[in-house]
């Protein structure tokens, strides 16, 4: 057992390199695995990629004729690697970064379970965290979810913070910091706006001490608002109404529930709703009203919500298929059902698993702070169960499961320990 800070230190430190040094190797693999002549295996990642070339070129924010496609804070983050290149950069640089934001995410989760825990499970959280095939993925394949994940655990650990602090002025200065957070969070990854008032709805439900959750949650609130605000006067600017991420709510939503859905991402159906409101706008021009991107997400979202209705089972059907997705101890994606990454993901993520429901059985009961370790996989996963389901949603809550899981394992460590000391007295 390690008994000196200095040793700790040293232990950290070279659990940080050897972390930085899987996702450094992994972000070499993947890029040579690429065929010649592409840059990346998702959409997605082409967005940010054009969009983060704009910031840097200081041209307008928008992606094709859309200007509230994605949220800016994955491509201002990507920006500064053309204002360095000046020019594009080539793409791998974009991975090494995510590899930086990967150990980074490892960092935290070492941070947060040290504040829970013990060194020891520290240090156990740090290797699992490093070693985990999803968290390795996440950073290198040049998705939100490399900037995201540390920014995750950082909210946590501030909230924690504010939860614990005697002193309500420190409370507050944390859980503003908290929201501030949140909403940077946001900005990388919208789908995360409403994670703040779900966990503080089931901190009220579940724990006591509703005042000072009251306080924390109003300057939560306050720091989520802040960082916010100016996107959303940039889209009011835009649209003349307060939109909150973006206007690509009504389409995924539409991904999750259309009448061919099987739970998986299929987008094809967008250049036949585009195609339908440019008909749609040219046939009663009198009635067109704000931008074509707001008109596009509204038709979008009308047409699932009424597929939805019509079709209630179905929509629960989904729903139980979308979950099965989402924490399958196998790869949905046909891309990736080799037996190499079969083999990875079922011996990365099953024992993992395990441990993390074990922990959070044994140690959600202890309160707040520990409960809220499990909040963002709950949160995650019904989300999910309402758009499409894929293992690529479970990787970030996973990383705070892991804090859980490393408790179980130190815990269990020690009762020998304890138990042989009292056998000898």
């Amino acid at each position: 057992m390690i008994q000196r800070a200095g040793d700790s230190r040293i232990v950290i430190g070279l659990i940080l390199l050897v972390a930085f040094g899987l996702r450094l190797g992994a972000a070499y693999w993947w890029e040579s695995r690429l065929t010649e002549g592409q840059q990346f295996a998702w959409g997605d990642s082409a967005s940010y990629w054009v969009l983060a070339g704009q910031i840097a070129r200081g041209e307008p924010y928008q992606f094709g004729p859309s200007r509230i496609f994605r949220t800016p804070g994955y491509p201002i983050v990507l920006a500064g690697l053309f204002r360095i290149a000046g020019g594009e950069p080539p793409v791998i640089w974009a991975r090494i970064l995510g590899a930086a934001l990967g150990t980074l995410a490892v960092g935290a989760v070492i941070w947060l379970t040290r504040e829970l825990f013990s060194l020891r499970a520290a240090i156990i959280a740090g290797v699992m965290a490093t070693l985990y095939p999803g968290a390795i993925g996440m950073s290198v394949f040049v998705l939100s979810e490399a900037p995201f994940c540390p920014l995750m655990v950082a909210q946590i650990i501030a909230w924690i913070a504010a939860s614990r602090s005697e002193c309500p002025k420190r409370a507050v200065g944390f859980a503003l910091v908290a929201g501030a957070i949140a909403g940077i969070a946001t900005l990388v990854r919208p789908s995360w706006l409403l994670f703040t008032p779900f966990a503080m709805g089931i901190s009220f439900i579940l724990f006591s001490a509703r005042q000072r959750q009251l306080l924390i949650a109003l300057a939560m609130t306050i720091g989520l608002m802040s960082a916010m605000a100016p996107w959303w006067v940039r889209n009011y600017g835009i649209t003349g109404k307060l939109t909150l991420t973006t206007t690509q709510f009504g389409a995924s939503l539409y991904d999750g529930w259309r009448p061919d859905s099987n739970g998986e991402s299929d987008m094809r159906y967008v250049e036949r709703f585009n195609r339908e409101q440019v008909e749609a706008d040219a046939a009663d021009p009198d009635s067109v009203t704000g931008t074509f991107e707001e008109r596009l997400d509204d038709r979008m979202k009308s047409a699932a919500i009424t597929w939805a209705r019509e079709n209630p089972m179905r929509v629960v059907q989904l729903a139980g298929i979308k979950f099965l997705r989402i924490w399958s101890p196998w790869p949905n994606s046909d891309t990736m059902q080799g037996w190499t990454y079969r083999l990875a993901i079922l011996l990365g993520y099953t024992p993992l698993m395990v441990l993390a429901v074990a922990g959070a059985i044994r140690f959600v009961r202890r309160g707040w702070p520990y409960a809220l370790c499990v909040v963002p996989a709950v949160y995650f996963t019904c989300l999910h169960m309402i758009f499409v389901g894929s293992i690529r949603y479970r990787q970030p809550p996973m990383l705070v499961l892991i804090v859980l899981a490393a408790g179980f394992v130190d815990g269990w460590l020690t009762r020998p320990s304890q138990e042989n000391e009292q056998y000898s007295e």
